[in-house]
């Protein structure tokens, strides 16, 4: 009877210990799954809007036309062929438009990211041309930046960091270099602009740096980027440099020009710091955002610059409670919703679109007649 009453303590024993082991290692419950975003129940069609289920979030606008993806890849080919002749035709083609010819010589540097034993041949049969200088200056910087990283400087390891600045210095050398052979063209200039930041210039040599290419191309749009980047907090400026900066690009742009959208983007470096806010609360800030809005309608609807401003317009807009704003680019974005903010959600459809709802409903819009209403839904092409 005790041998009994011992191995039934012994198993009762066992069994808490074994109870309590497995509470102790067991995994904890999963989290309860986020709660699905807010829906807006609205007839968006009724609004001038692209219904949901046509919203698109692989891209932030339309695709090229197929003639300019044919020309792209034909002169990518020829190029990986061994021929350069179209790539210098193609930039050549843009003549003094200045934003243009920066845009195709993007391209052709994208095309020598994957094989540049073309533009090596390029330099050799034709070491005077300014495109091709050009080109080579900007590989330098793009192979510095590749060591360095995308990482915050204290995190990137000494022996890439050293070798990271090394190499700058000789990129705006070659870029210099480059100015020399076309003094008006103002493409080797966004080069040393863009490499300013990394070779540690301090603002008196940027401002140098910047007025030579004020001089050739005021109104230059990639260079305005680079320069907002220079005066933001995480470089050589602050939070003010960089707005008086993006303001002052804004109040002296031509017309059909899409610099205005850099105050857009000096409010996206504002949102990472979180100090945007008062700025969008203001008079001020809010009256710039509608003058944003009014300057981008002039710009070409085909300006591939535009999906991404007009995304960030409305995100903007609906801080600033200009939902009136917000509903006319919401219009005008279409279908597609693969920009940032909407990206930065687990569903950018469901954020999207709850923004235009939103937009619908404060803003008062009153339902389009029939025949201002978006069209059936046409296969998109990607």
């Amino acid at each position: 009877m005790t041998h009994l009453i011992l191995l039934l303590l012994v198993i009762a024993v066992s069994t808490v210990i074994s109870k309590a082991l497995k509470s102790r290692t067991a995994r904890p419950e999963a989290a309860a799954p986020a709660p699905a975003p807010a829906r807006i129940d609205y007839d968006a069609a009724a609004y001038g809007l692209v219904p949901r289920d046509r919203l698109d979030p692989r891209r932030s606008g339309p695709p090229r036309a197929p003639h300019h993806r044919k020309e792209s890849q034909a002169i990518a080919d020829a190029a990986w062929s061994g021929n350069w002749k179209p790539a210098a035709a193609y930039v050549a083609a843009a003549g003094q438009d200045w934003d243009e010819r920066w845009t195709r010589l993007s391209l052709l540097d994208s095309i020598a990211g994957e094989d540049d034993g073309w533009l090596k041949a390029w330099r050799a049969a034709d070491p005077g041309n300014c495109d091709a200088a050009t080109l080579e200056a900007n590989r330098m910087v793009h192979a510095a930046w590749a060591i360095r990283g995308t990482k915050y400087a204290h995190e990137v390891p000494e022996e890439d960091m050293n070798a990271f600045r090394s190499m700058l210095p000789a990129a705006i050398e070659a870029a210099k270099r480059a100015s020399l052979l076309d003094p008006a063209n103002p493409a080797p200039w966004v080069v040393m602009v863009t490499t300013a930041r990394g070779a540690q210039y301090e603002p008196e040599q940027f401002e140098e740096l910047w007025r030579g290419l004020a001089e050739r191309a005021p109104h230059h749009y990639e260079a305005h980027w680079q320069g907002m980047q220079y005066w933001c907090a995480k470089w050589f400026g602050s939070d003010e440099q960089m707005t008086a900066f993006a303001e002052r690009a804004m109040d002296t742009a031509p017309a059909g020009s899409p610099l205005p959208g850099i105050y857009l983007h000096a409010l996206s470096e504002l949102e990472k710091r979180k100090t945007h806010a008062p700025v969008l609360a203001s008079g001020d800030g809010k009256a710039r955002l509608r003058r944003v809005a009014q300057a981008l309608a002039q710009v070409r609807p085909d300006d591939e610059r535009m999906p991404v401003l007009r995304h960030r317009l409305a995100h903007y807009a609906m801080q600033a409670e200009l939902y009136d704003v917000a509903l006319e680019q919401f219009r005008a974005i279409g279908p597609w919703c693969g920009s940032t903010p909407w990206t930065d959600a687990e569903d950018p459809v469901a954020a999207f679109d709850l923004a235009r709802g939103t937009a619908v409903q404060r803003s008062g819009a009153q339902p389009l007649a029939p025949e201002l209403r978006p069209k059936a839904a046409q296969k998109q092409v990607m």
